[in-house]
């Protein structure tokens, strides 16, 4: 067993490094955190054979919420390969056993474009779900994860941290960070930002003091401090424009459109056009804008 902690990069409608599955060896096999959408999985399976592993080496799926970008082939998954167990926070749980309203969700905002971003979602059977709360330490083949209710992104989000590595794995609750630049922006889609639970999250992952942060878009940071820190202030940027906008008036759509644009063009003013890449492909503002304006309302 390597101590290591691996990123496997999953190529998103031919985007790289925008989505990565982490994956931790175990005495008896592998832990996958966050397997990606079902239309990434040959590029998962390819990913383990470049590593001299298969997916039925997989002993468990950690996800850190379940949304379909990190979650969508967990099932799929379970169903090839009949050992593997899942661990998703008790909320996610009942979504990922009868996905339908989750996939119903997901259409309002996807659309025709389902299929061509994620692919098929199956049920995954409840007898391979363990529901958690919070505040677990989960025994995996040698290695102890402990386990953090961590909403704010999500209501169902988890974060994970390896004690061999001091590596927390944070799904969205740090934003999204892809290479070359790092630069860290917010992801705040809808439906249930919590920004008055966030910070809370954000705590709880520095009380870790992990050495690093592993997140799916995109792999492990070094600079954890630094990163939560650039979180909080883009955040809080995001929040007084969507305010802004809203005492303002007009379309949402117009709105979310002109938050989009301007972002994008800050990004890539700051990083240039290479290294703005990835969120070009990724980002989707606009939807954080209308999640953002959902949890500013739902704030009060």
């Amino acid at each position: 067993m390597t101590d290591d902690v691996r990123a496997l990069d999953l190529p998103f409608l031919g985007a790289t490094r925008v989505l990565a599955c982490g994956v931790l060896d175990l005495d008896d096999g592998l832990a996958l955190v966050d397997p990606g959408p079902t239309t990434m999985l040959p590029a998962l399976e390819a990913g383990l054979a470049s590593l001299g592993a298969e997916l039925d080496d997989v002993r468990a799926v950690l996800l850190t919420h379940i949304h379909l970008d990190h979650a969508g082939a967990t099932g799929t998954i379970a169903r090839r390969v009949p050992g593997a167990e899942v661990f998703v926070h008790t909320a996610g749980a009942r979504h990922l056993a009868r996905p339908e309203k989750l996939i119903a969700s997901a259409t309002r905002l996807y659309g025709d474009r389902m299929d061509e971003l994620w692919g098929a979602f199956e049920p995954t059977p409840a007898d391979r779900i363990r529901a958690l709360d919070g505040g677990e330490a989960l025994a995996l083949g040698g290695r102890t994860l402990d386990v953090a209710y961590t909403p704010g992104h999500a209501v169902h989000h988890v974060g994970y941290l390896d004690r061999t590595t001091a590596t927390a794995f944070v799904g969205d609750t740090v934003g999204m960070a892809c290479p070359p630049s790092g630069r860290v922006e917010p992801v705040t889609p809808p439906p249930d930002v919590d920004l008055a639970r966030w910070p809370d999250s954000l705590d709880a992952i520095l009380a870790w003091e992990p050495k690093r942060l592993f997140r799916m878009h995109w792999g492990p940071s070094e600079t954890p401090a630094a990163d939560v820190a650039a979180f909080r202030e883009r955040l809080a940027a995001w929040v007084d424009r969507v305010r802004t906008d809203l005492a303002a008036g007009g379309s949402p759509s117009g709105r979310a459109a002109a938050f989009s644009d301007s972002v994008l063009a800050a990004l890539e003013a700051e990083v240039g056009a290479e290294a703005a890449a990835p969120y070009h492909a990724f980002l989707y503002p606009d939807a954080s804008w209308h999640g953002l304006r959902r949890g500013l309302r739902d704030e009060g």
